[in-house]
């Protein structure tokens, strides 16, 4: 597999296929949603625009970056978000770079939202799907947070070389700066357990997939399994 490591305002032009990675914290959360029962997840491009699905759609759960705010059920944190049942429901999430990342490459054939929480799960669908090239795109800090960087390189080396070791590539995401953020309390709507949540390797079985539905992108999970080796 060829891949590159873009952040997003190097996106040029539309990858055939694209893994987006948000480790800390929209694909945590996302990944959490779905474990929570949620049907879908619709990504919106701002923050008016997830108020204005929400008032079409008042069941549909609008989630975002920051503290709590009006019109809003809750925010983007897996910590706070695992004691929701959102059983058929579907959320609504605007973030300030995961949700921008996966929306810039809307376009692509193939487009997968990551974090170490489905990193297994994704290699093994790029490895299934036989994915020759392959653009990361890296969404934190224009590009350089590392512990996105660290999670897209673990999964490029999953997707080729089954034996690759996790550790080294968690050690970076536990040591970068977003790390640092939230388990000091810089980052509003955080919680103290979001950290080692985001830092859980393969905790879900699923990979997950958005496609453009009627215009909007939709993330929905993809079950894959998790074979041993």
């Amino acid at each position: 597999m060829n891949p590159r490591f873009l952040g997003i305002t190097e996106l040029v032009e539309t990858p055939s296929v694209a893994v987006v990675v948000d480790v800390m914290r929209a694909y945590t959360v996302a990944a959490w949603a779905f474990a929570q029962g949620a049907e879908k997840i619709v990504l919106a491009e701002s923050l008016d625009d997830a108020l204005a699905l929400k008032a079409r759609h008042p069941d549909w759960v609008a989630l975002k970056d920051g503290p709590p705010a009006p019109g809003f059920d809750a925010v983007n944190s897996p910590a706070l978000l695992r004691s929701l049942d959102l059983g058929g429901r579907t959320v609504v999430q605007k973030t300030t770079a995961g949700t921008v990342g996966a929306l810039a490459v809307k376009e692509a054939s193939l487009v997968l939202c990551a974090g170490f929480v489905v990193a297994e799960a994704t290699a093994r669908l790029l490895r299934a799907r036989g994915c020759d090239s392959v653009t990361f795109v890296v969404t934190g800090e224009d590009g350089q947070a590392d512990e996105d960087l660290a999670c897209a390189q673990y999964i490029a080396r999953r997707a080729t070389e089954a034996g690759t070791d996790a550790a080294e590539f968690l050690r970076r995401a536990a040591g970068s700066r977003a790390a640092a953020e939230l388990a000091e309390g810089v980052r509003e709507g955080a919680h103290p357990d979001d950290v080692a949540l985001c830092l859980e390797l393969d905790r879900f079985p699923f990979a997950m997939v958005a496609t453009l539905e009627d215009s909007i992108m939709v993330l929905r999970p993809h079950a894959v399994p998790m074979l041993t080796g």
